[in-house]
């Protein structure tokens, strides 16, 4: 199925996309779709209704751009705040072996602070926090995410990007 996204991320679906999710076996996942406008969705929530099945929700595109759009999601993250006033950089620089590694750190952090990402790191450092307490199982890395040092230093993967001469940049392409 190919979905549809508006400017800001969020999927619609058409008609079609609900009835391939409803003949594939994936009804009960219909409820939480936010549909085109010009679908009719009125049709396929009287049949809902009769079926005992959830109703639809119409598409109403957001009046807000990205960047706020974005800010507001982030702010609404759970997240304790040990973790959202915590200070990244020495967070990050006391998990630093040597001087090489301090060096990695901060050019790492100056990429992602050009690119609002701060506060995703303390989340990461959160999340990562909260699988080992909870033993949840993750992976030991994938695709570019490797290539970032800092993410290593985090638990986030396990590849250490300075040991095998990973470059940080094709990680923020």
């Amino acid at each position: 199925m190919l979905m549809k996204t508006d400017e800001l991320g969020i999927p619609r679906f058409s008609n079609k996309d609900l009835i391939d999710m409803i003949y594939s076996g994936h009804v009960d996942k219909c409820h939480v779709v936010l549909c085109d406008e010009s679908d009719d969705i009125d049709l396929f929530n009287k049949a809902a209704t009769e079926q005992g099945i959830s109703q639809l929700t119409k598409y109403i595109p957001l009046d807000v751009n990205k960047d706020e759009f974005d800010g507001v999601l982030q702010s609404e993250w759970f997240m304790p705040d040990e973790y959202k006033n915590m200070d990244i950089f020495s967070w990050l620089e006391q998990r630093c072996p040597d001087h090489e590694s301090v060096t990695r750190v901060e050019m790492e952090i100056i990429e992602y602070e050009a690119r609002g990402m701060l506060d995703l790191l303390c989340y990461m450092v959160y999340l990562v926090d909260f699988m080992r307490e909870n033993n949840i199982v993750w992976g030991v890395g994938r695709g570019s995410s490797v290539a970032s040092y800092i993410l290593y230093l985090i638990g986030v993967h396990k590849v250490n990007s300075i040991q095998y001469g990973l470059d940080f940049n094709e990680f923020m392409r």
